[in-house]
């Protein structure tokens, strides 16, 4: 009976085990944090939060919407959601209430996502052109143009660029094999390669550039974008997702470009719209970007099109 009860005590830890395994660490750092807030908003007026009912979660949603987008609606619901289903209990998110509810907002508010501005082929250039002009140390300015380009051309987030290791590379006659062993979209690890082939202009070549980079750097294994310490020695501290944001806008910022509006994810965005400008097919950005889904890539496909396919250029005056 002991081994027995043994037994499944290992096996109920083993399940919630898999049970957190199943999401990715920031997945679920972003339902706690949604959570935390709808939370609060119940405590605040008297109400339950876990388990609660359709009700009070529409009573959250009209609150959250005089100040927040609906796509921030819609993530919330779905935290609170699972939330649920993770303890144990069931919350109807189809309910009337809330349904007709979203959609009332949606009338009222409209749902246009304003994203982050993709860095296109001037701004990327323009960083460029500005972090060599830096009175920095070599190895520093290397560091940085090899971050960009490489984001840029391999259509990365900013969390995959700084996850790739130097086992991760393989130069090949045709340019640079990027292997990509885990994404946002692919939680299981199944892993993807990516191909980046020579510029004929050298100075934006992402592979030329990552090539300078790990001749002065001397990284042979482990992490290739990593930290500096004071007095510019290179680290073993693999780079923050972060430090990509920071440096993109400090590089924006200093090239005389307005970088409110730009971040990690312009980069990603930045080579979807480039590539789509540039003739690219719907099927060769996904395979290049690893969007699971045709609906984001057939928006920068849209916005690359603006005035390509503006009917406008028909007119004459």
């Amino acid at each position: 009976m002991n081994e027995l009860t043994t037994e499944l005590k290992s096996l109920h830890e083993d399940t919630l085990k898999n049970l957190k395994n199943s999401k990715a660490n920031n997945t679920l750092r972003a339902y706690k944090s949604d959570f935390k807030d709808f939370g609060a908003f119940c405590s605040n007026h008297g109400l339950k939060s876990l388990p609660t009912e359709p009700k009070i979660v529409a009573l959250y949603l009209t609150h959250l919407s005089k100040t927040s987008k609906i796509s921030t609606l819609r993530r919330r619901l779905v935290s609170i959601s699972i939330v649920h289903k993770m303890k144990g209990y069931y919350l109807d998110t189809k309910h009337p209430i809330i349904i007709e509810n979203l959609l009332g907002i949606k009338r009222v508010k409209g749902s246009i996502q304003i994203g982050k501005k993709p860095l296109l082929i001037n701004d990327l250039k323009a960083i460029i052109n500005v972090i060599n002009e830096q009175k920095k140390e070599e190895i520093i300015k290397l560091r940085d143009i090899s971050l960009v380009l490489i984001g840029f051309g391999g259509g990365f987030r900013r969390s995959e660029i700084i996850s790739i290791d130097y086992e991760d590379l393989e130069f090949v006659q045709e340019g640079l094999k990027i292997t990509l062993k885990k994404s946002k979209t692919d939680q299981f690890g199944e892993g993807m390669v990516k191909g980046l082939p020579y510029f004929e202009n050298e100075n934006y070549c992402p592979v030329n550039n990552l090539k300078k980079w790990l001749l002065i750097s001397n990284i042979k294994s482990g992490a290739i974008f990593r930290r500096f310490t004071k007095g510019s020695k290179l680290s073993l501290k693999r780079l923050t997702d972060q430090t990509v944001v920071l440096l993109i806008k400090k590089y924006l910022k200093l090239a005389g470009i307005e970088n409110t509006n730009y971040s990690g994810h312009s980069l990603r965005s930045g080579f979807a719209t480039v590539a789509a400008e540039s003739g690219a097919d719907e099927r060769s950005i996904m395979a290049m970007t690893g969007h699971k889904t045709s609906q984001m890539v057939r928006r920068y496909i849209k916005e690359a099109n603006i005035f390509k396919n503006n009917a406008l250029n028909k007119v004459k005056l």
